[in-house]
């Protein structure tokens, strides 16, 4: 039987994503810029959630927005009526952004002048928690007509995010949606997951967020 040998090219690939979200990370960090890589299913609001997240924080900080979409550049025009730094990202048709990506996104749009970016990933719940981005916070949002029973089936995502944001809880009343059981079931993969239940299109719950995106963004700021 003739030698062969095996090589396990996810493996290698992964560790060269993470090689290069770690220059993505010190880059940033010496910059003093905040990069947000903020992930969720299709349709479950990020475009939403940004734009009232970038109306909180406009005044206090100066914001960038990578939108990542496999194609059309809706987003991004959506995105630029608030008057912040934006660019488009067209992935080519890939599922998610790698760091080699989001650091040729950051190059394209510059860092200068900014203090906060946030990365709007492409829409799923599989690919983009699998790459590191060099994101000094992982956010990710779980819509209620989604249901409560996402951690189990997608338990990476919520396993590597530092936030899940509940949206449409001003639609809750019409779908059988479990906030207890989402967040318990979300903390058991990740004990220090934050979990804010919010609605992007109303406003409700949005304090709470703001309150504690602001906080990480001072604590970070700190300690870089």
């Amino acid at each position: 039987m003739r030698n062969f040998e095996v090589y396990e090219t996810k493996e290698r690939v992964l560790a060269d994503n993470d090689a290069a979200a770690a220059e993505v990370r010190s880059s940033l960090e010496k910059k003093k810029v905040f990069l947000v890589n903020l992930m969720s299913s299709p349709g479950a609001g990020k475009t939403t959630t940004l734009l009232r997240t970038i109306a909180a924080l406009k005044d206090t900080y100066r914001i960038g927005v990578m939108e990542a979409d496999v194609d059309s550049d809706v987003d991004a025009r959506t995105i630029a009526d608030t008057g912040v730094r934006v660019i488009q990202l067209h992935t080519g048709g890939s599922c998610h952004m790698d760091a080699d990506m989001t650091k040729r996104g950051l190059d394209e749009m510059g860092t200068d002048g900014l203090d906060v970016i946030f990365l709007e990933n492409v829409g799923n719940l599989v690919c983009p928690a699998e790459c590191d981005v060099g994101a000094a916070k992982r956010v990710m949002i779980l819509s209620v007509p989604e249901g409560d029973d996402k951690p189990l089936k997608y338990p990476l995502m919520f396993s590597v995010s530092d936030v899940m944001l509940i949206n449409k809880i001003d639609v809750a009343p019409v779908f059988d949606f479990n906030f207890e059981l989402a967040e318990k079931r979300a903390k058991e993969l990740n004990p220090e997951i934050q979990v804010f239940p919010l609605s992007s299109l109303k406003g409700d719950g949005f304090d709470a967020w703001i309150a504690w995106l602001k906080n990480s963004i001072e604590e970070w700021r700190k300690q870089v």
